[in-house]
C-alpha cells in the first residue's frame, strides 16, 4: 500500500461538496496538514507522498475543490472565526489574488522566495508555482505540412479552409471556463485583431467546450482538427499518449498562466502550510511538478525540457506570463466581464 492509499470520502462543509483524500503520516505523529486545491487528487498524491517522505510525522487531508469553491469556503470559514485550510493551491489566479488582496492570506517567510521571479510573487503572500502556456492543439494527420504558427497564419488558414472543416475547430466556452476567460481577456490586450480572428472562427463553425479535455479528446480522434488557446500542461500530457495530437506555442505571443499558492490567515497549522509551500518551491518539488505532473515549473533552478526556465530560454519575449499581482482582479470586474462576453458572443454570431 502506498503512503497515499488511504480512503476517499465526500465531505460536505460550508455547503461545498469536496472529494477528500486522507494520507496517514508514514511515521509517528499527530500533525495534520489540510490542503484545499484544484489539482486533481490523482496528481496531487505524487507531491504529497514526496513531501511526507521528509515529513514523516505529518498526515494530510487533501480536499479537491473547484476554484470558486475554495475562495467561498475560505471566506466563509475565516469570517465565521473558524479554522480553514493550511494551504491553498488553485488554477484561478484572479480568485487567489483576491483572497490575498482582501486579507485572507498571510505573509510567509520561505527561503526560496528571495530568488523567485518578481512577476511570480506578491508581497510574500501569493506565489506562482507553475508556468503553463496557452497552445494551439492540432490533429497531425490533418496538417501534413504543419499547422499555423501564428494568429495571422491562422486567419489565413481559416480564409482558405475547405467546407469539410466547418465545425471542426474548438476552444473554451469562456462563459463556463475560468481559464478560457482569462486567455480571452489577455488576447484582447495583446492582439488588436482578436475579434477578426474570432469572427473567422465563428464563420468556420467554432465549437466551444467547458474543459481542456473535451477539446483534446476530439482533436485526438479527428472530430476537431484544431483547438485554440488550450492549456498547454494538459495538451503536453495527452500528446505524449496520443500519437495524432500535436501542439504549438504561437510565435506572435503566448499567454502563460500559473497555479497560485498561499497560506490562509485562518490556517489552523500555518507552519505546516509554510513547510508545504517551501517544499513545492524547492528544486525537488518543482522538478516533480515539471517532470512527473507535466506542470512546467517556475523555478529557474529547474532546467529540464518541460520546465518554465527551458521555455523562457528558448522563446524569450514570445512568452507573456500573467503577473501575480492585484492587476488580475480586473478580470473579476463584472462590468468588464460582461463587455468582454458581449464582444465574444457578437464575434461568434451568438448575440
Amino acid at each position: 500500500m502506498t503512503l497515499g492509499t488511504a480512503f476517499a470520502v465526500v465531505a460536505l462543509t460550508s455547503q461545498v461538496v469536496a472529494e477528500t483524500t486522507h494520507y496517514p503520516a508514514p511515521g509517528e505523529g499527530a500533525q495534520e496538514l489540510v490542503i484545499y486545491s484544484t489539482l486533481d487528487s490523482r496528481l496531487a498524491s505524487t507531491l504529497i507522498e514526496a513531501f511526507q517522505a521528509s515529513h514523516t510525522d505529518v498526515a494530510v487531508r487533501y480536499e479537491d475543490l473547484l476554484a470558486s469553491e475554495i475562495a467561498a469556503r475560505v471566506i466563509a470559514e475565516t469570517d465565521a472565526g473558524q479554522a480553514s485550510a493550511d494551504f491553498l493551491f488553485s488554477s484561478a489566479m484572479d480568485l487567489q489574488l483576491k483572497l490575498a488582496n482582501d486579507g485572507y492570506g498571510q505573509e510567509v517567510s520561505v527561503a526560496m522566495a528571495r530568488d523567485w521571479p518578481s512577476w511570480a510573487k506578491w508581497q510574500d503572500t501569493a506565489f506562482a508555482l507553475t508556468f503553463e502556456p496557452a497552445v494551439l492543439v492540432y490533429h497531425k494527420p490533418s496538417f501534413p505540412e504543419g499547422p499555423p504558427q501564428s494568429r495571422l497564419e491562422l486567419l489565413d488558414w481559416l480564409a482558405n479552409a475547405p467546407d469539410s472543416l466547418t465545425g471542426r475547430i474548438g476552444t473554451y466556452d469562456i462563459e463556463k471556463s475560468a481559464v478560457g476567460y482569462l486567455f480571452a481577456a489577455r488576447d484582447a490586450e495583446h492582439f488588436p485583431d482578436i475579434w477578426s480572428l474570432l469572427r473567422a472562427m465563428g464563420k468556420a463553425g467554432l465549437q466551444t467546450y467547458p474543459t481542456s479535455q473535451d477539446i483534446i479528446d476530439r482533436v485526438a480522434d479527428g472530430r476537431l482538427v484544431l483547438g485554440y488557446n488550450i492549456l498547454g500542461s494538459y495538451a503536453a500530457e495527452q500528446a505524449r499518449l496520443a500519437p495524432d495530437i500535436g501542439f504549438v506555442l504561437l510565435r506572435d505571443y503566448t499567454v502563460v498562466v500559473s497555479r497560485v499558492a498561499l497560506v490562509p490567515r485562518s490556517a489552523a497549522s500555518p507552519e505546516l502550510g509554510r513547510a508545504f509551500l517551501a517544499f513545492l518551491m524547492s528544486a525537488e518539488g518543482q522538478t516533480i511538478l515539471s517532470e512527473k505532473l507535466r506542470l512546467p515549473s517556475v523555478s529557474l533552478e529547474v532546467s529540464g525540457a518541460g520546465s518554465g526556465a527551458a521555455m523562457q530560454a528558448a522563446l524569450g519575449d514570445q512568452l507573456r506570463p500573467v503577473p501575480v499581482s492585484p492587476g488580475v482582479l480586473v478580470y473579476l470586474d463584472q462590468a468588464k466581464r460582461q463587455r468582454l462576453l458581449r464582444l465574444w458572443r457578437e464575434a461568434l454570431g451568438r448575440e
